[in-house]
């Protein structure tokens, strides 16, 4: 990224454009410099020319790199050599100068945390000490794709519902703000009325009064509700009770077991120790699950087995329990703990499945039952009022 700096040398200030991974790279260069930071800003480009990093396509073609027999410093020339001058470029010319000081790629990596995970540091500083890089982020790669594709059904799952949302909703204002108003019109000369006939000649004197004012309203609070639902703080809040609904609260559990295993498993195979495993996939999961980990970690500290302590803080599935079983007494706990995230990722599709059966015609039928009572309402006093001309 590139960046805008006001910055002091021998009592001058000086302004100049850097190109930096972040603000702690952009502050290492101003030192190389000798020179100290007064402001910088970020320069917001908007131009096709410009793309952001992307993770998941490094690690493919370094991994396609160093297959082909390539050092890691030729493979990241490589790939240097190839991006245009742009954020990968800057990125790229960040970690190759890393690599020529003689660090560690894990350590030139957790120099940008914004771009790295954890658990892709993680990845790399165990595959350091074994000398199999490839393999490792092989193994990351696979367990991104896997995680992105329960992700993607989740996502997918909920995409219908709210189209439907979206279309009755606009189906309803359109009723209520432009074809009520004109049928109360029919009743605007009649006495006598119906209870009903007299509800909608109320509301369409209100939005004939005062009708741009309330759709305003509405639009603007829409508008409010889109920009506060990007705001973290309301998702939290949104997702914990969105969460807490009696069956969302266990495929919740079931995607975050599938997260926990799988990670365990990956950074099990890379050469870490179980406990670093463990402490390591905490992060991923939610505050409660979180906690009972924590405390799961300190029994298995004190010399107790996984598959007997996980059970007890509700972190297993009974499928689950017993393949950690079986991956303990054979010595494969890694390979077990992946087919225990294979075991989770089908029952969470029978559980998206079956909600998407249940949730989608019973949204449609509350859809229905709103809109149909809309226009009930519209003939249901000319019903009447036929009745009483009999």
């Amino acid at each position: 990224m590139r960046y805008h700096v006001k910055a002091i040398s021998a009592g001058l200030v000086r302004e100049l454009a850097l190109d930096a991974a972040n603000e702690d790279d952009l502050r290492a260069r101003l030192a190389e410099q000798g020179l100290q930071l007064l402001s910088f800003r970020a320069e917001r480009s908007l131009s096709f020319g410009k793309s952001e990093f992307q993770v998941s396509l490094f690690t493919q073609e370094l991994i396609a790199l160093l297959e082909a027999g390539l050092t890691l410093v030729e493979a990241m020339e490589t790939l240097k050599e190839k991006s245009g001058h742009d954020q990968n470029r800057t990125v790229l010319t960040t970690m190759i100068e890393g690599l020529y000081q003689g660090l560690p790629l894990s350590k030139v990596l957790s120099q940008m945390p914004d771009l790295f995970p954890p658990l892709y540091i993680a990845t790399v500083g165990s595959a350091e000490k074994t000398g199999h890089l490839a393999d490792a982020l092989k193994r990351y790669h696979h367990y991104e794709s896997r995680l992105s594709a329960v992700k993607k059904k989740i996502i997918s799952s909920l995409v219908y519902p709210l189209v439907v949302i979206g279309i009755g909703g606009s189906i309803m204002l359109f009723l209520l703000f432009y074809v009520i108003p004109k049928f109360s019109q029919i009743y605007a000369s009649m006495k006598n009325l119906p209870f009903a006939a007299q509800m909608m000649l109320w509301w369409g004197d209100l939005v004939h009064q005062h009708g741009q004012i309330m759709f305003a309203a509405i639009l603007a609070g829409l508008i409010a509700i889109v920009m506060a639902l990007k705001t973290q703080s309301v998702q939290a809040i949104l997702l914990e009770i969105f969460w807490k609904l009696p069956k969302l609260e266990e495929y919740r559990r079931l995607f975050s077991l599938t997260r926990f295993y799988r990670t365990v498993g990956l950074l099990l195979s890379g050469g870490l120790t179980l406990v670093a495993a463990l402490e390591l996939a905490a992060q991923l999961l939610p505050v409660t699950m979180r906690l009972a980990l924590l405390q799961a970690i300190v029994d298995i500290k004190s010399g107790q087995q996984l598959s007997s302590t996980l059970p007890k803080y509700n972190l297993t599935t009974p499928v689950s329990e017993r393949l950690l079983r079986v991956g303990e007494q054979s010595g494969e706990l890694a390979t077990m703990m992946e087919r225990a995230a294979q075991f989770c990722d089908e029952e969470l599709d029978r559980a998206i499945e079956m909600f998407t059966r249940l949730f989608e015609p019973i949204l449609m039928l509350l859809i229905g039952i709103l809109i149909g009572g809309i226009v009930f309402l519209l003939y249901m006093p000319i019903f009447e009022l036929a009745g009483n001309m009999q």
